[in-house]
């Protein structure tokens, strides 16, 4: 540290990691201010410098620095901040004090915690502090990395374990293991501690049977609501099992309830029908949720629901480490909760990279016309939100369209069609179900109830709705 350094620090004035102090003498208001860096981001006090950002200096001795030392040593877990001493003039000095974010937050001085509001201090809460306290006995002891009591090798699936690390071999991403011996094959993976099973292991290979009874929070549970809210029931089913048949489960019961969406380019009559939502988007939300979940909530799951304008994929738990949702969308760094599972789905290769799956789900549905997912944490689930704007077709079943259903839905479909439809892509978003016959009368009976127009003759004819109707 500079006296330029420390002019073009003062002339940026107080900050949430920046504060001045014209003297020592106020060392107990700076103890307070370093104790608030170290939980949050990190951050410098300069004595010798006004509130008002002027360079002033102060007349320091070793006593001085001994002093402000002193004071520092009252912050708990004991720290160790640089002091630094710059020469203004012959006379004077500003003392820097810099720190960066402790690694083991919470901190406190003279018994109390503090963090930073803008450019203050302010006292912490106590709901922050226990949670900055759980975070970190969490790293160090925590549900997934305690011994799986009563559970043996002989109750894992074994050949999953041996898929498991066949990908993972294949990817780089694990050493072939000395034998194919199961504890050779786990101790790999790190889900064996002194030769005992972690509770980590049984999430991920565990029998589905037992873990039914003994794991009941190992559950997945499905549902597809006619509408938008949980009236009514389409289909509403529950799986017991490990992460891997979990995820699996979830997988197929997306691919078989949710409909294909079409869209149509122009000067091309085909409809190009996608999945609804990209695939590898949903599997990454189900992945984060099988991995981020909080295990110890003895009836928490992992659930998917399907609705007519979006799909929620929940996870019970709430976000850890200061994220918030919005954080997630743009670069941070990947903290999960559980790491063991974590670890073991990027070898896999469910994963493909630390910390980028929010970005990945944002960027695969915007490249597919859908808007970004929404993520909401209640403090108890966490919930991943995808929304569709595309047409979805509905074939009707033959013998159940009636005339007004019919003319509704093509009324809906010009609407949508700023430039109108001709007859034959008004056919093919109807589906099947619809003759060729139906849809030429559905469309005389608008045009004479005054309700949609057309132009040109024969093939080129195209249908929108009257102006005047709308």
């Amino acid at each position: 540290m500079n006296m330029d350094h420390v002019i073009s620090l003062s002339t940026s004035g107080e900050s949430e990691m920046l504060e001045f102090k014209e003297t020592t003498g106020t060392r107990r208001e700076a103890g307070k201010t370093v104790c608030a860096f170290l939980n949050q981001g990190g951050g410098r006090v300069l004595f010798g410098v006004t509130p008002d950002g002027a360079v002033v200096g102060q007349q320091a001795s070793e006593r001085t620095i001994e002093e402000l030392s002193a004071e520092l040593r009252r912050i708990d877990p004991p720290v160790f901040p640089t002091v630094e001493r710059v020469p203004v003039d012959g006379v004077r000095e500003v003392i820097v004090v810099s720190t960066s974010q402790g690694a083991s937050r919470p901190y406190s001085y003279r018994g109390s915690a503090y963090r930073r509001v803008g450019n203050t201090t302010v006292a912490m809460s106590a709901d922050e502090y226990n949670r900055m306290l759980f975070e970190r006995m969490h790293s160090q002891q925590r549900w997934e990395n305690q011994p799986a009591v009563g559970w043996s090798v002989d109750d894992l699936d074994m050949a999953e374990i041996r898929r498991t690390v066949s990908e993972a071999v294949q990817r780089g991403r694990l050493e072939e293991p000395v034998s194919r011996d199961p504890f050779d094959l786990l101790r790999g993976l790190g889900l064996l501690r002194d030769g005992v099973l972690l509770q980590a292991a049984v999430v991920l290979f565990g029998n589905t049977d037992r873990l039914e009874f003994e794991m009941p929070q190992c559950l997945l549970r499905v549902a597809r609501f006619r509408g938008l809210d949980k009236m009514e029931f389409l289909d509403n089913r529950q799986f017991n099992g490990n992460a891997f048949t979990l995820l699996a489960n979830a997988e197929r019961f997306l691919r078989e309830t949710l409909p294909i969406a079409g869209r149509f380019e122009q000067d091309r009559f085909e409809r190009i029908d996608e999945p609804l939502y990209p695939p590898l988007a949903t599997r990454e939300a189900l992945a984060n949720a099988l991995c981020h979940r909080d295990y110890v909530i003895g009836g928490g799951s992992v659930g998917v629901a399907v609705y007519d304008d979006r799909l929620e994929v929940t996870s019970s738990g709430s976000l850890h480490f200061g994220l918030t949702p919005e954080d997630l969308f743009s670069p941070h760094e990947s903290r999960p909760w559980n790491p063991l599972i974590a670890r073991t789905f990027y070898r896999r290769g469910i994963i493909e990279e630390w910390g980028g799956g929010t970005l990945k789900m944002a960027d695969l549905t915007s490249s597919a016309g859908l808007p970004v997912p929404e993520i909401e944490d209640d403090g108890g689930t966490v919930t991943v939100r995808f929304r569709h704007s595309r047409f979805v077709p509905q074939p009707v079943p033959s013998g159940l369209s009636g005339p007004a259903e019919r003319q509704g839905t093509i009324l809906a479909l010009l609407d949508s069609a700023e430039n109108g439809l001709t007859r034959r892509e008004i056919h093919a978003r109807l589906g099947p179900g619809v003759s060729d016959r139906q849809v030429r009368r559905t469309l005389e009976e608008l045009r004479d109830q005054g309700l949609i127009v057309s132009t040109h003759r024969g093939p080129l004819t195209r249908w929108m709705r009257r102006q005047t109707a709308r």
